[in-house]
């Protein structure tokens, strides 16, 4: 499916987890995939498995000038891309009475939230002026549909990413670019690892790229991974507002920057 459907991929967040599972089937399906990431380790790595189809670029996902000659450089050697997957993410606990946690809320809107804007925009024109199929996809998760306890960063983030893509989405309907919502629940990766909750629903991150790259090719704007995980969200959101939040209070917390597990946030300041 992905073979026929995708031939010029950019993938942000290409490093590891959901990203890297992304370039490697994309590559694998034949596509010219643009790799975007941090760790130039792991982005070698991919390009090995097809130099003449794959380049590296290493931007802070946040800086549009950055992006916007990314973009330049890709499509001036490969051409403009059909499909392009805002998927550079950060996770971490956050707690409001901290002050020095208002510069991780900061950062993790710019890389969750700005980051995917500003990966789309320099893209958008010249494929709307292509008048061919595109997609545009953005990794939002379970977590903006509630905020949780401890995570009121992250959640906002991807909450703001939800919207976003739904704005997106209504000002495209008349082009033949599509905008679709990627809402993972737990998947094995890096971000989890630290996590000292149950996560029901875990899923391998090559198992979540095909699932995604299927539901993009098939046209579905909003994609769950694994749908069970939505299920189970949607029917604890119906639940009362306190019940709902006392369940969620007796649930240890995602770790915060610089305690045991919490993941790097890279840019923080």
């Amino acid at each position: 499916m992905t073979r026929s459907m995708f031939h010029n991929a950019v993938v942000t967040g290409a490093c590891g987890g959901l990203g890297q599972a992304l370039a490697r089937e994309l590559i694998g399906a034949g596509a010219c995939v643009a790799l975007v990431g941090l760790q130039r380790p792991a982005l070698d790595a991919l390009a090995a498995l097809a130099p003449g189809r794959c380049a590296i670029y290493q931007p802070d996902v946040s800086d549009a000038v950055a992006m916007q000659a990314m973009a330049a450089d890709w499509m001036g050697r490969f051409g403009v891309p059909d499909l392009v997957i805002a998927n550079a993410g950060v996770a971490g606990g956050f707690d409001t009475a901290q002050a020095t946690d208002l510069s991780v809320m900061r950062r993790m809107l710019e890389i969750n939230l700005l980051g995917a804007a500003t990966t789309f925009q320099p893209f958008l024109a010249p494929m709307r002026e292509r008048g061919q199929r595109g997609a545009l996809v953005g990794v939002a998760s379970v977590a903006g549909w509630r905020g949780m306890p401890g995570n009121g960063a992250y959640c906002a983030s991807k909450a703001g990413l939800i919207a976003y893509l739904q704005s997106l989405r209504a000002e495209l309907r008349s082009t033949a670019l599509s905008v679709h919502t990627v809402s993972p629940g737990y998947l094995r990766t890096t971000l989890t690892a630290g996590n000292r909750f149950a996560m029901p629903g875990l899923l391998e991150p090559d198992d979540a790229a095909r699932r995604l790259l299927a539901g993009v090719a098939a046209g579905n704007e909003h994609i769950v991974l694994p749908r069970r995980i939505g299920w189970l969200s949607r029917l604890l959101g119906l639940l009362p507002a306190r019940l709902h939040d006392r369940i969620l209070l007796g649930q240890p917390r995602k770790p915060r920057v610089g305690e045991p597990g919490a993941t790097d946030i890279p840019g923080l300041k």
